[in-house]
């Protein structure tokens, strides 16, 4: 007997996005379990003390997608693009909210994504810290900000990035590192020396 191939992701996106409840049904499985491995992988590289779950993280990541209601889904790679801005939100939002929680007792720290590989003072980023950098970024340089989210927040790789951004490897290899070289200078700018 044949198997019967998976549907579509950007079939199923668009079949979503005009209007058909059934696709969403059926595009769930499919893109789920791909975010909670993201998610998953993501959160390995952070601090071992870390209160949020990969399941609570793709879950709300997953229930803001969905509720976009004005979002026209053009792909797959549109889809996990937006995912990491969701991730980025609920990650920084979290940090925001600990952070407060604390009153002051300084910023939530994550461990350095071997991804990443700055060499930042100690082995922990600020994702607070991060967010503001990626930010300034975003206004000097959209595309290399979207790459920074795809491969940090949502831990793609080198080609999974280019797939979904629809470049080729070389170039987002090269626009990797030139974006983690000035996120480094941003991120240690008023940094007091060890």
């Amino acid at each position: 007997m044949a198997s019967v191939p998976a549907p579509d992701v950007t079939q199923l996106l668009a079949q979503w996005s005009g209007g058909d409840q059934a696709a969403l049904d059926r595009l769930m499985p499919l893109v789920y379990g791909e975010l909670r491995r993201l998610a998953s992988a993501y959160l390995r590289r952070e601090r071992s003390n870390h209160t949020l779950q990969s399941t609570a993280l793709v879950h709300e990541a997953f229930m803001r997608m969905v509720h976009q209601h004005d979002v026209q889904w053009k792909n797959r790679a549109h889809f996990f693009a937006i995912a990491a801005q969701m991730i980025r939100r609920i990650l920084v939002d979290y940090a925001r909210s600990q952070h407060a929680e604390k009153r002051g007792s300084g910023a939530v720290k994550l461990a350095l994504d071997d991804a990443m590989a700055v060499p930042l003072a100690g082995s922990d980023v600020d994702l607070l810290g991060l967010n503001d950098a990626l930010d300034l970024l975003t206004e000097l340089d959209e595309r290399q900000s979207r790459i920074v989210e795809l491969r940090f927040f949502t831990g793609l790789s080198i080609e999974e990035t280019a797939e979904v951004m629809q470049i080729s490897p070389a170039t987002i290899k090269r626009e990797w590192q030139t974006a983690r070289a000035w996120l480094f200078r941003e991120m240690t700018r008023n940094s007091p020396p060890e």
